[in-house]
């Protein structure tokens, strides 16, 4: 072994992450490092900043307070042209003749075998200019691969935009405070344009927290980056806004699903609990990607179900801490191996361990006992009802 190797202090709590040309940066990296990043994971290629603090810290100033998170790694592709919209209808199970110009929605992209390629949150900016705000896979090459073969006058590219979540319960005071009350006359998932010091920014009332929440998109966002970054934390500062990042524990708690984690390519909308005919809607003959195998599948039903579990034990830590390096195997009682933990998190304010796990259908009806090899041990656990808060979501509608 090498005398240098023997030398170094090795942990398990500690490995770095490599801080490089190679990896892409956002629009706010710069920005957001000056508030003292302590992690960072890769995410559509990009470094993304994940934990400031710690974990339960940067949980009570989302839900007593206001946060500001770089999320510019969520990239955007716009879709626009003549046949724009022709195309959309054609990418996603969601009826995109329900989405008018100034709303968006929540939608998957699915696959021919009707697996989840990524979900984000669709804009329509204009009646054939629509945004994707991606999760992380790359969805840019899907849909331009798409396009080469689909016969439409559509053009699909990465263009230049770049949000910032503002999310929390005093998110309301500050966006007032930046673009006047009008911001406040903007429905639940609605968009609106507006500038800001001459930046021309799109505003949703969207976000990833399960919290009162805006995104603010900015346009040349890798002109304006950090002006619009301190513009918006100057804002806030009156009112105790915190820098933090996505906050993993408020969203397991919220029913919010992870690309990645909770769904991959393998996974259909079926299996998640969001077959509804709002997310796959079968309208008439209109045919889109994934159409005949989702038909198919609705039609024999699933196999599996990602459900809702409460673990017993002691804390098993808070996702963002690097407490969950993997999922956790599911046995039944009989000790077999049936399916695993996807998310997992200890709840603050619930005082329990709580995730979800992907189980046979046969195991996941609520109150079902299982086992879990939890970072803690194998512990007892039983399937319970999942959001395990605000299941109306009444709390970011508000």
């Amino acid at each position: 072994m090498s005398q240098v190797i023997e030398s170094l202090d090795h942990t398990q709590a500690a490995p770095e992450i490599l801080l490089y040309p190679r990896i892409r940066k956002s629009p706010f990296f710069y920005a957001s490092r000056r508030h003292g990043v302590r992690k960072y994971s890769v995410y559509n290629h990009h470094y993304h900043p994940r934990l400031y603090t710690d974990p339960v810290d940067e949980y009570w100033a989302l839900v007593q307070g206001v946060t500001l998170w770089d999320v510019g790694v969520e990239r955007q592709i716009e879709i626009s042209g003549p046949d724009a919209f022709t195309f959309t209808q054609r990418l996603v199970p969601r009826d995109m003749r329900h989405c008018q110009v100034g709303q968006c929605k929540y939608v998957f992209v699915t696959a021919d075998d009707g697996g989840i390629i990524n979900d984000p949150v669709l804009l329509r900016i204009e009646e054939n200019r629509f945004w994707l705000s991606l999760a992380d896979s790359d969805v840019l090459l899907w849909c331009q691969g798409l396009a080469y073969h689909a016969g439409l006058d559509v053009t699909i590219r990465e263009v230049d935009v770049a949000p910032v979540q503002v999310q929390g319960p005093l998110a309301k005071s500050v966006m007032v405070d930046l673009f006047g009350e009008r911001v406040l006359e903007m429905p639940y998932y609605h968009l609106m344009e507006a500038e800001l010091d001459g930046m021309s920014v799109v505003i949703s009332r969207t976000g990833y927290s399960g919290e009162i929440g805006y995104e603010i998109y900015l346009r040349e966002a890798t002109r304006y980056g950090e002006a619009l970054w301190q513009r918006v934390f100057e804002a806030g500062r009156p009112h105790g806004m915190q820098v933090i990042g996505p906050c993993h524990i408020r969203r397991i708690e919220g029913g919010i699903l992870a690309f990645g984690c909770d769904i991959w390519y393998d996974t259909n909308p079926f299996e998640v609990g969001m077959g509804y005919d709002w997310m796959v809607d079968l309208r008439g003959d209109d045919d889109f990607v994934g159409r005949a195998a989702l038909e198919r599948i609705k039609a024999e039903g699933v196999s599996r179900k990602l459900v809702g579990v409460e673990i017993d034990g002691p804390s098993i830590g808070y996702f963002t801490d690097g407490s969950m390096v993997d999922v956790f195997p599911v046995h039944d009682s009989s000790g077999a191996l049936i399916g695993k933990v996807t998310s997992a998190t200890r709840s603050p304010r619930q005082e329990r361990n709580i995730g979800y796990a992907m189980v046979p259908i046969s195991h996941a009806e609520l109150g079902t006992p299982l086992r879990i090899e939890a970072n803690t041990g194998m512990q007892e656990a039983v399937v319970v009802q999942k959001p395990f808060h605000d299941p109306r979501k009444d709390i970011p509608k508000g």
